[in-house]
């Protein structure tokens, strides 16, 4: 606990990404974020995607202040609002149960709060996930609370929940109406799989036509396909996935991981009026990965889509190469050949000239912005270095990002 006279108090973490591998799509309930199905998800390695959140608290505050990426936001979103009052109430029960003598830090402090992204926002790659799972881990370092905090991140966002975990994680739907037990989980750690790698193919183009909490909500309301989804397809799913990643089976893991995606985006479909996540790119890239596979006699690749038109591959060590070479025959880079590929690095591959006629049918210049390469990897992270401190010792952002 911290002496109450401290001028400042503040605590850095970041927090990972994830994506969905068998997707959350419908909420029960709107206000507590509870959904109509369990989900499960891969997280992704923070030194590819990660936020970092630095939230302080001091008695010199004059109200609570929040800075993304360096520009100064709102911070009365009702979300937000949500897992601060959330962290305290958790903070204050902790303190009337402690014995304690330590004044720990005061809660009627006003808090200052920034946090950047070091992937782009706008890109569809689950920021929101990332964002409140950094927010309430910070928060719950800074009021000195420990124990289940994917429940209060998943007031944020509902896929937060599943980036408290590192490896691959599960978000049980729960029963309960107040939502105390809709909780994410750990199936596996991330070194469980340490062959799995991922490439975010991000398409050029534009910012989602239809946000993923209104597409949800038309979802429930107009498609008996999510009802089918949610009550009969889901649950099996969620078992034989679970069974997958515990065997490393990678050709159960990655089939299923393209069937569900596809189910995903037929609910989509379903909706009415429909929505249209996937673009002409998007469908390119799901005939490329099969004609791949099928190349091979195997699944080696698969793909998976979220609310957007970016695809997330899933293959091993061993394919990474090759497929990233099938990729880059596909749809070449338009400027930026240097910029094509970040994140790990990869060796080089030479084709040969079977797989070239057979896979490579079309190509498609620009048209993918760039290959993001990265892996699973842990959950949120203290930062124990004071130069990581996004806030400087005056509580105000210390660099513009």
């Amino acid at each position: 606990a911290m002496a109450a006279d401290r001028a400042l108090a503040m605590v850095t973490c970041t927090a990972p990404a994830n994506i969905a591998v068998i997707k959350y799509w419908g909420k029960r309930d709107n206000d507590l974020i509870l959904p109509i199905n369990s989900s499960l998800s891969v997280t992704l390695h923070q030194d590819q995607l990660k936020t970092t959140t630095t939230a302080a608290a001091s008695r010199d505050f004059t109200e609570d202040r929040l800075w993304l990426n360096g520009e100064e936001a709102d911070i009365g979103h009702p979300r937000l609002q949500a897992c601060l009052r959330e962290v305290r109430r958790l903070a204050r029960k902790r303190r009337g149960s402690s014995a304690e003598d330590v004044a720990p830090l005061s809660l009627s402090y006003k808090i200052h709060i920034a946090t950047e992204n070091n992937f782009p926002t706008a890109a569809g790659l689950a920021s929101s996930a990332a964002g409140y799972a950094c927010l309430v881990s910070t928060l719950a370092r800074l009021y000195g609370v420990e124990g289940e905090l994917s429940e209060v991140a998943r007031r944020g966002s509902g896929s937060a929940c599943r980036s408290m975990f590192g490896g691959f994680v599960q978000w049980q739907q729960g029963e309960r109406p107040d939502g105390r037990d809709s909780l994410a989980h750990q199936v596996a750690p991330e070194t469980h799989w340490p062959e799995l790698r991922v490439l975010v193919l991000v398409v050029s183009g534009e910012k989602k036509q239809v946000g993923s909490t209104a597409g949800m909500q038309t979802s429930v309301d107009t498609s008996p396909l999510l009802k089918h989804r949610a009550e009969v397809v889901v649950p099996e799913r969620l078992e034989q996935m679970t069974r997958h990643i515990r065997e490393r089976d990678f050709e159960g893991f990655g089939r299923l991981t393209m069937q569900d995606s596809n189910q995903f985006h037929a609910t989509c479909l379903d909706t009415f009026p429909p929505i249209f996540y996937l673009n002409d790119v998007s469908r390119r890239i799901i005939a490329l990965v099969h004609r791949f596979n099928a190349h091979h006699g195997h699944t080696k690749v698969a793909y998976t889509f979220d609310a957007g038109p970016n695809a997330v591959i899933f293959t091993l060590d061993d394919t990474v190469a090759e497929f990233m070479e099938v990729v880059r025959r596909s749809f070449p880079p338009a400027t930026n050949g240097d910029q094509f590929l970040r994140g790990l690095p990869i060796g080089s591959a030479s084709l040969p000239e079977e797989l070239l006629t057979a896979v490579v049918t079309e190509t498609l210049p620009g048209a993918i912005q760039y290959v993001l390469h990265t892996k699973p990897g842990p959950g949120p992270q203290l930062m124990d270095d004071p130069d990581q401190h996004l806030l400087g010792a005056d509580g105000l952002p210390r660099r513009c990002a």
